[in-house]
């Protein structure tokens, strides 16, 4: 999986096709992220101590990770990603339409 906690995703299908947003965590386990400002639902608070007004609070839903693509800062779209050691011997992703480095997924190996 290329995508990390802070990136920026664009949502492909559903009902929020095309919004962007930081990814806030990712489950790897069950293949499933938390995007910000995407996904949002209503959960029905009861009236409590801790929440002494009650009603609907809006909150967002985890996203398959198959439904986002990265966003590439130089070609300003959600696109695929591959991976590729750079000069200096650290492995990187990389967008595959422009080849713009998207940042190092592991620093390089000692010899």
């Amino acid at each position: 999986m290329h995508i990390k906690s802070n990136d920026t995703v664009e949502v492909k299908t559903g009902d929020d096709k095309g919004q962007r947003g930081k990814v806030l965590s990712i489950d790897r386990r069950i293949g499933r992220l938390v995007v910000e400002g995407v996904n949002r639902v209503y959960k029905h608070v009861r009236r409590s101590q801790k929440n002494p007004q009650g009603g609907r609070l809006s909150k967002e839903m985890p996203l398959q990770i198959s439904n986002v693509l990265l966003l590439c800062s130089r070609c300003g779209k959600g696109v695929r990603t591959g991976s590729r050691i750079a000069k200096d011997g650290s492995k990187e992703r990389f967008c595959k339409k422009c080849g713009n480095a998207l940042g190092m997924i592991s620093p390089p190996k000692e010899k």
